[in-house]
């Protein structure tokens, strides 16, 4: 893969598992990521000269995943005018309701795109990540067409699939 387009930043190594997903997704696409453990609390300085210098490097958008408090996405935003993705990670005994709810209610002016809590929450911010790039990258949208007729594909076969089943337990 060439130079990163998409910077992948979590609160804590602990995040990989969840966000590993924003990464193979990415990955899927041939589009390059970098990805970084930096925390809004523990290494604010970290955070902010990635984030401000993140554009100058090529970087198109951000993917930022974090837990509890879940404020590394809102700082890195307040810090660019890349897009930037929040994913909320799991990782309290609130099963991510917090980090969800502390992402989505940033101020007007200092967007974030959030997504589900978790792993499907991942996978969807880095195909969202490949849609933002697909905007000017004729070759990049057509290959996520291509993968969503799949996905519709794959879809209709186990549909068949289930009515063969049913029909072979005498359901139909």
């Amino acid at each position: 893969m060439g130079k990163p387009l998409i910077g992948i930043l979590m609160g804590s190594d602990s995040d990989y598992e969840v966000m590993r997903e924003a990464a193979q997704a990415l990955q899927e696409f041939d589009v390059p990521f970098e990805m970084l453990v930096t925390s809004a609390h523990r290494s604010p300085q970290r955070t902010s000269e990635y984030v401000v210098s993140a554009r100058a490097r090529g970087i198109r958008a951000l993917i930022v995943g974090a837990g509890a408090a879940a404020h590394l996405a809102g700082v890195v935003a307040a810090e660019t005018t890349l897009p930037v993705i929040a994913v909320p990670i799991d990782s309290t005994a609130l099963k991510g309701l917090d980090a969800l709810l502390a992402t989505v209610q940033m101020p007007g002016g200092i967007p974030v795109a959030t997504m589900a809590i978790g792993k499907a929450g991942a996978k969807n911010a880095g195909l969202f990540a490949v849609q933002l790039l697909a905007v000017t990258d004729q070759a990049l949208a057509e290959r996520m067409a291509k993968a969503r007729t799949l996905m519709a594909e794959a879809v209709a076969e186990k549909s068949e699939r289930l009515q063969q089943r049913l029909r072979a337990d005498g359901l139909l």
